[in-house]
């Protein structure tokens, strides 16, 4: 038997390179297989901006029965939302996402409760919800609504000149407010408390009797309310008004106090409101009658004067437990100071940092810091408290915050206030499971090059890299020649 071709420079290359196909289809097979069950990536936006937020990591991770998230379109669609749509899946294999077509599948896109105006349905069994856009904070709270049982109210108390929720465009609005809350399962809406509702229908007089006329009917918090918000009056409330609040707060319910500084100066001009400060003093809340300046010039970074402290310094508690090192602004804020007694505990929440101070002169066009009179930071500006109502699992909670305008339209934005506010309203809900940082906008950051840069820009791309490759090329074939 003759093995002489075994021993040919042929044969041996065409074994070498039988080889390294074999081991290169090999390695290609091993890593499409290992990318299709662990489909793994890596976001190099400066705010991850294609990650997940660390809310719906808590949500999707805490499922305890299976989901399905629907998506329906025409397929040429479908992988612009896999995009999104197969991180959630990629989290938790509790969680399943289907795309349908309508037009190809319509039988199964309407067994699965496909509607002209509908492109996504979270589907958690015993209820289905729909996200209005493809985006994480869209999808995530259509997957928080199909969790949650029964409506959340946020009543916002009216009448003595509180920010408008219906003021979508000016500065001072609540119209982004509205619009958060609603994106995160809240239902809005207004109440007054200046005059309670339709008296009770008067009983019919006896025969020869006058009728007496029915007494205006007490001012109270309706019950539906889930948290109440006061969101810096500028007129005072009315003792019936406060003691409304106070029978709330005490029987159990949840309220969230916005109050601005008693200023008086140019158009600012905002009563001390001594009813209610006297009600948060008898919970262990004083609200100062002073205003908080911070003069460590960090706000120059942000366009902001000294009468915007930032805050960084965040307290324990589960509010503000995730902001760590996430900014927060708040314009013309009050100080707090805060004391425990014996039916409420009260907890700080956030404070100013040591270059700060609080100015008692609040009816002077020029403030000035007096750093001899004047308190020096860290200044209180947000506190907690829960009240004791002697019934187990009915706790009174209430959020206290020395400014309103750090979330109205020109302030709620500002980096971490809005992921603040909302933490205290699930907080005071006692939807604990839901504080966390959410779903981040997108991160616009233009490239601004001058003259110069744009010239060398020109000259590197169009004319240096392509030439030198041309140039490369001659010098191996004349090498080679």
């Amino acid at each position: 038997m003759q093995t002489n071709w075994l021993t040919k420079r042929q044969t041996k290359y065409t074994a070498y390179a039988g080889t390294y196909i074999l081991v290169i289809v090999a390695v290609l097979a091993a890593v499409n297989f290992l990318a299709n069950r662990y489909d793994k990536s890596y976001d190099a936006t400066a705010n991850k901006q294609f990650s997940l937020s660390e809310q719906t990591l808590k949500v999707v991770k805490g499922l305890s029965h299976d989901i399905r998230i629907l998506y329906f379109d025409d397929s040429i669609r479908f992988p612009q939302a896999k995009d999104l749509l197969d991180r959630y899946a990629n989290l938790s294999p509790k969680v399943h996402v289907e795309y349908i077509d309508p037009v190809k599948k319509p039988q199964q896109a309407r067994a699965a409760g496909f509607r002209r105006d509908t492109n996504i349905l979270v589907d958690s069994g015993a209820r289905k919800e729909e996200a209005k856009s493809l985006t994480e904070e869209d999808v995530t709270g259509a997957l928080i609504r199909s969790l949650k049982s029964g409506e959340r109210w946020a009543c916002f108390v009216s009448g003595s000149g509180e920010h408008s929720l219906d003021d979508s465009t000016g500065r001072d609005g609540y119209g982004a407010v509205k619009e958060a809350l609603e994106r995160n399962n809240y239902k809005t809406r207004t109440i007054s408390l200046i005059a309670g509702g339709a008296p009770a229908e008067a009983a019919k007089p006896e025969a020869g009797k006058t009728a007496a006329n029915p007494a205006p009917a007490k001012p109270e918090v309706p019950k539906d309310c889930s948290t109440l918000v006061v969101a810096g009056p500028r007129y005072a409330y009315t003792e019936p008004e406060a003691n409304a609040i106070k029978a709330y707060v005490e029987g159990g319910g949840r309220a969230f106090f916005l109050l601005d500084p008693p200023l008086s100066m140019g158009r600012e001009d905002i009563n001390a409101n001594p009813e209610l400060s006297k009600l948060l003093e008898s919970w262990g809340v004083t609200p100062e009658k002073d205003l908080a300046l911070d003069t460590s010039g960090i706000g120059q970074l942000f366009q902001l004067g000294p009468e915007v402290p930032l805050v960084t310094n965040y307290e324990s508690h589960p509010i503000v437990r995730d902001m760590k090192e996430i900014a927060t602004a708040f314009p013309l804020s009050r100080t707090l100071e805060i004391k425990s007694t014996d039916k409420t505990t009260v907890e700080k929440l956030f404070s100013t940092g040591s270059n700060s101070f609080a100015t008692n002169k609040l009816a002077s066009n020029e403030i000035r810091i007096d750093p001899k009179t004047d308190k020096k930071g860290p200044l209180l500006l947000g506190a907690a408290g829960t009240y004791s109502t002697g019934s187990a699992g009915n706790q009174g909670r209430f959020v206290v915050v020395g400014s309103s305008r750090w979330v109205s339209n020109g302030f709620i934005r500002f980096n971490g206030n809005r992921d603040l506010f909302l933490n205290a309203m699930n907080w005071l809900t006692s939807d604990e499971d839901l504080i966390s940082i959410r779903p981040k906008e997108a991160d616009n950051r233009p490239l601004n090059m001058t003259a110069r840069g744009m010239s060398s820009v020109f000259w590197l791309s169009v004319v240096f890299f392509p030439l030198s490759v041309v140039c490369s090329g001659l010098m191996v074939w004349w090498r080679r020649r």
